[in-house]
């Protein structure tokens, strides 16, 4: 068991990426693992992308793979990741935790590129219809790591619209060729993370390239959202710390999720002792 280490200090929210994901929706941390951990994520995902191919799965499809933190301490240890984490809590607040999880898998899917738009939409599903409120509540970020080389449209590169999470719709081309205004797609290296925030307009993109593309996605919520996947890590807690429990979705009881004790969000009790500012 090892408690949340004081190096998170070292990686806080800074005032400027503040700025950039209130105006544009999403942040950059580029090379935030290092090549060992780029290289041991590969080889887990690879494990994993295998694994499903005996299984059936077709090779040119893109694997949307949930519920992957128990698979292995790789994917535990990026829950509470210290040059991560500070800046997740920094936007959202200390009760927090991991409420969605997915990996992604993009072989390269063997056809010429072409100018389809893609399916264009805002995380969360009903949320989006059923809060009453405009601008949509954020509620949500996801931060995604990138294990393969991105850097260049065509790979299986997600796209956003930057500045849309403030706005409910978007247009889309009507004859379904093109993408909206504004959109761009993501271009990151190997190591890096993006953080995004959940209203934030995007879209997946065929892989046109020769490349895999492997990327874990990572939710971060509320702690009175509902997991948006099946989420079984409560094995995991007895031998986690106290932190890193929360993040794992312990809780004393239900209203704990509400109305917090210290007990319930450890976080808030660390954040007390070095980062009293972030604890209110």
């Amino acid at each position: 068991m090892q408690a949340l280490s004081q190096a998170c200090l070292e990686h806080r929210l800074t005032e400027e990426e503040r700025r950039t994901f209130d105006e544009t929706g999403l942040i950059y941390v580029r090379n935030a693992l290092s090549p060992e951990q780029v290289e041991q994520g590969t080889a887990l995902t690879e494990r994993i992308h295998q694994a499903k191919l005996a299984e059936g799965h077709d090779d040119r499809t893109a694997l949307f793979y949930p519920n992957f933190i128990p698979d292995d301490p790789y994917f535990v240890d990026l829950v509470d990741y210290e040059r991560i984490l500070p800046k997740v809590w920094g936007i959202l607040g200390w009760n927090i935790y991991l409420y969605h999880a997915h990996l992604i898998v993009t072989p390269p899917n063997g056809e010429a590129a072409d100018d389809r738009t893609f399916r264009w939409h805002q995380d969360s599903g009903r949320v989006n219809f059923e809060m009453e409120s405009h601008p949509r509540p954020r509620l949500s970020l996801k931060v995604a790591y990138f294990l393969s080389d991105t850097s260049e449209p065509g790979r299986g590169n997600f796209w956003v619209v930057p500045r849309s999470h403030l706005r409910d719709e978007i247009d889309r081309p009507e004859d379904g060729v093109g993408q909206p205004k504004g959109a761009t797609p993501v271009l990151a290296k190997p190591g890096d993370a993006v953080f995004f925030d959940r209203r934030l307009w995007h879209a997946a993109s065929p892989n046109w390239s020769d490349i895999t593309r492997r990327v874990l996605f990572y939710g971060f919520g509320y702690r009175w959202l509902r997991t948006k996947d099946d989420m079984t890590v409560e094995h995991l807690w007895e031998g986690s710390s106290p932190v890193r429990r929360q993040l794992l979705g312990w809780s004393v009881n239900a209203n704990g999720r509400f109305s917090p004790t210290d007990e319930d969000v450890p976080l808030r009790t660390w954040l007390r002792e070095h980062s009293p500012a972030e604890a209110v």
